[in-house]
């Protein structure tokens, strides 16, 4: 595999930034931060380690990454969001793997990742299980974002393999960032996908997400968080139906 570009996305990112960063540069042979207008710490933080930001303005995850991946100086990328720590197992398997003759382009690597809500673990968070499988290690040449405005993923890889060790995604550190963001990824959504606009079918979709996300998953065991995931996703679940409503022009 020979050298590793680091691509990181920042946006106000203080808060875990060190720890973020600390595990990446024992591995990194570049570290590419692409920041979409940060106003806390998150730039000084960044230059504390000679690394220097790059600004791009945000319009969808998969996008702000694409933009980073391209101003790599190598094929092999490795992509991190700056709520993403990687564990020691993680950077000691990616430091093997560099010491590997890797013909094959289209391998990629999976990642697991562990999710944080409030700093709690959580075994769900809407849509997504507990330890997700994310391709986060590959080749340029072969693979890149699709442009899903939620949830994108890593297309084109024809082979992906799981790595040992894990990253652990510290998501939502407030009730505030919770439904700020829930606001946000469902008008993206709407935006962007065909939603049906559809009240019955938002009630509907509601119903069963409260009873998918939070009571047949266990969540209502892990008492307040629990609460705020099973919430998140019945919210969700309504709030893109009844924005696709309101937004209709029919």
């Amino acid at each position: 595999m020979d050298k590793i570009s680091i691509c990181l996305l920042t946006y106000n990112s203080d808060k875990l930034l060190h720890e973020v960063i600390k595990p990446i540069l024992l591995i990194a042979d570049e570290i590419i931060v692409v920041d979409s207008g940060s106003t806390d710490n998150t730039l000084s933080i960044c230059r504390q380690y000679t690394l220097s930001p790059v600004f791009n303005p945000y319009i969808t995850h998969a996008q702000q990454m694409n933009f980073a991946i391209s101003l790599a100086t190598h094929d092999w990328v490795l992509c991190l969001d700056s709520d993403e720590i990687a564990d020691d197992v993680l950077v000691n398997e990616i430091k093997k793997l560099k010491n590997i003759k890797i013909n094959n382009i289209k391998v990629a690597y999976r990642i697991p990742r562990y999710w944080f809500v409030l700093n709690e673990p959580v075994k769900t968070m809407y849509p997504i299980s507990s330890p997700d499988y994310p391709i986060r290690l590959f080749n340029r040449q072969s693979a890149k974002f699709n442009n899903s405005p939620v949830d994108d993923a890593v297309e084109g890889a024809l082979m992906t393999l799981i790595l040992n060790g894990r990253i652990n995604h510290y998501t939502f550190h407030s009730i505030h960032e919770i439904f700020s963001k829930l606001n946000t990824y469902t008008t993206r959504l709407v935006k962007y996908k065909d939603i049906k606009p559809s009240l019955a079918r938002g009630i509907i979709s509601a119903i069963g997400a409260f009873f998918k996300w939070y009571i047949f998953t266990g969540a209502w065991k892990k008492g307040k968080v629990g609460v705020v995931t099973g919430t998140y996703a019945t919210l969700y679940s309504f709030l893109k139906y009844f924005k696709a409503w309101y937004y209709d022009k029919h």
